[in-house]
């Protein structure tokens, strides 16, 4: 499960604070598919961030019981001064997981050829989008978040990670 725990999220602007969280407590079961809807700038993504850790609530706290992956290609992921190849490594380190076995599938997934021992600054966005889509499903988790993240790439990347996104998701909630 994960609970938000009187979880509050607010931005400061120019026209002054934009709340994008009230006050608000709430359990999603991690087993099965949960959707958010909202129009855009809703704040959907700030949530999904949230939830994933990626990003910290102004005030309360997001326990999550089980692993959640960050959302699907979620770019911040990837350092652009390190290589595809160390990213990949870094991150599989962070999270507990085999280096090789993380490092061999995104190389194999991502098809970046040489790019992926290059500094991720080089690369260009189609390029970033297959290492973090690599990444995102080189580790298992329990649960994945998804933000539209099935849009990026050409047609070819897109039915590549929804086929790899099927199999997880006999396994796995979102």
């Amino acid at each position: 499960m994960i609970h938000l725990i009187e979880v509050t999220k607010a931005y400061r602007t120019a026209a002054g604070a934009r709340i994008i969280l009230h006050p608000t407590s709430l359990s999603i079961p991690t087993d099965r598919g949960v959707a958010v809807l909202g129009r855009n700038g809703a704040g959907k993504s700030t949530l999904l961030k949230m939830i994933a850790g990626v990003e910290a609530p102004n005030s309360g706290r997001v326990v999550r019981t089980t692993s959640v992956s960050w959302p699907l290609g979620f770019a911040g992921g990837a350092s652009p001064n390190m290589t595809g190849r160390q990213n990949a490594r870094f991150i599989a380190g962070l999270n507990g997981a085999d280096e090789d076995e993380v490092d061999g599938f995104v190389e194999n997934f991502a098809e970046l050829g040489p790019y992926y021992d290059e500094l991720v600054l080089t690369y260009s966005s189609g390029m970033r989008a297959r290492l973090n889509f690599g990444i995102s499903f080189a580790i298992d988790f329990d649960c994945y978040l998804i933000d539209e993240a099935t849009s990026a790439g050409d047609q070819w990347f897109r039915d590549k990670c929804l086929e790899v996104f099927r199999a997880r998701r006999e396994r796995s909630g979102l």
